[in-house]
């Protein structure tokens, strides 16, 4: 199974980890890639990703247009702050070889020793129906098994998505998300580098998880993968994506889209494990359309960055359509994480739940921002929304901004929200049988996300716990 090491070490007064513990804060030397665009970003950025890449004129069109939008969109005034992104110190596009491996042993010997380092091949051999590794800018490495090959299951980068089914990425490519969706869409329809396109076919169960590994290399680099899915009517699919970066004390960006979409009768979970390191800006848009009798699951665990906003959402477009958000935030010192969900009814007798929780430490900050819109035509339809929050110590502090637009009165809608500390009590009782006081603490704290954790498969449950583990080591009890 793949590992996710934590990633925010708390400051010398706090208890805990130190930068020692972020293991995977190594780097691999930058002075080997394919190619490296400057620092900045300009329309002859965006031409030359275009044209290394051979891509069809319409692309090359929707990049110059992001990037218009890009540049004429205003920072956003809410959520974490975003202030200290150096646009202009930024590397928009890294090329680390010359193209995607199809087996192990064609990868580079520096790459394959950085994945190897965080446990991808073991992941494969054990856990996987398919991987993906991304490194920077370009995914480096890819494989599906056979049997699923032989189904019509397609698992590829974006770059060969685009090559091999130009008339269906054309079709779909931001269709869910447009162009100018939101200031960090744009910038990722402009410059966007790997990511993954995945397809499959009617009444196919993929079984066993897809799962893409994210790896930020270099310094001052942006990653901004674009990740297409496609489950035609009766299919169920399982994506995981796993992120991580070194411990550089430069700023790195990362902005990816994602879209979704479930055909009628079909099911996706995406799963997404967190775990940037301390220097890096999160900014991600997610969305899936659901049609009738589809079922969304977003799993969302977020443990690192300086900064991250996401709020992956569902739009349920037929009749029946599911929609579910499940997400974990823990924030540690000097780190912001806003995030939260977006469910908007369009058809009846649709439902959705958000069940949202979050944990801060030593001074961090957590948010949750949602949506709930119940349109006019979604009669019977019902929505659920739980927030939970747990603050570890003062210092710390946490906030929700819900949003309810309810265009119906035949529909339920349910919101509560709680925000505690590790009680005295709790504390006291577990103490009294045995259990030393930070035991104890970890023991509530694991208590409070179990209803998430145990929505992953059992390798990526016991790692997650793990790391949950590990990253409140000395901050309770």
């Amino acid at each position: 199974m793949s590992r996710f090491a934590p990633i925010q070490p708390p400051r010398p007064e706090i208890k805990g980890l130190t930068d020692d513990n972020y293991r995977y804060g190594f780097h691999t030397p930058t002075d080997k890639y394919a190619y490296k665009s400057g620092k900045g970003l300009s329309s002859r950025v965006v031409e030359d990703i275009s044209s290394r890449k051979f891509e069809p004129d319409w692309m090359r069109q929707m990049r110059l247009e992001g990037l218009k939008i890009f540049d004429s969109r205003p920072m956003p005034a809410w959520g974490a702050d975003l202030s200290a992104i150096d646009f202009d110190n930024l590397h928009y596009y890294l090329k680390p070889t010359a193209g995607e491996s199809r087996t192990w042993d064609e990868v580079p010997t520096e790459i394959k020793q950085t994945f190897e380092r965080l446990g991808i091949p073991e992941a494969e051999r054990k856990a996987l129906a398919g991987v993906k590794t991304q490194f920077d800018s370009t995914v480096v490495y890819g494989s599906i098994k056979k049997m699923l090959a032989d189904k019509g299951v397609v698992f590829l980068g974006m770059d060969d998505g685009l090559k091999q089914y130009p008339d269906l990425i054309r079709e779909y490519f931001a269709s869910l998300i447009p162009v100018g969706d939101n200031k960090f869409a744009a910038l990722n329809t402009a410059v966007w580098s790997g990511g993954s396109f995945v397809y499959v076919p009617k009444n196919v169960d993929v079984g066993l998880p897809l799962q893409a590994y994210f790896r930020i290399n270099s310094p001052n680099a942006g990653q901004f993968e674009r990740t297409l899915i496609i489950a035609d009517e009766g299919a169920k699919v399982h994506y995981i994506e796993g992120c991580t970066a070194p411990a550089f004390s430069d700023g790195s960006l990362h902005s990816a889209v994602v879209e979704i979409f479930v055909k009628k009768g079909a099911t996706i979970q995406y799963t997404t494990v967190q775990n940037w390191y301390r220097n890096v800006y999160n900014l991600v848009t997610k969305r899936a359309w659901v049609e009738e009798e589809g079922r969304m699951i977003w799993t969302d665990f977020n443990m690192g960055s300086k900064a991250t906003m996401k709020y992956p959402g569902f739009i349920l477009a037929g009749k029946g359509a599911v929609g579910e958000t499940l997400s974990m935030a823990m924030a540690g010192p000097g780190q912001q994480l806003d995030t939260g969900s977006k469910a908007i009814h369009l058809a009846p007798y649709t439902s959705s739940a958000i069940i949202s929780k979050s944990i801060s430490r030593g001074g961090g900050r957590t948010s949750y921002r949602g949506m709930v819109n119940i349109g006019p035509n979604a009669h019977h339809s019902k929505s659920k929304v739980v927030c939970d929050a747990l603050i570890l110590d003062p210092l710390s502090r946490s906030d929700t901004y819900p949003t309810n637009k309810i265009f119906n009165s035949d529909v339920t809608l349910e919101h509560e929200a709680s925000v505690s500390r590790i009680g005295e009590e709790q504390l006291f009782y577990l103490m009294n049988r045995g259990i030393p006081e930070n035991e104890a603490g970890k023991m509530i704290v694991q208590g409070f996300v179990d209803p998430l954790v145990k929505k992953l498969p059992l390798e990526y449950a016991v790692e997650m716990n793990r790391l949950i583990d590990l990253e409140i080591s000395g901050s309770v009890g």
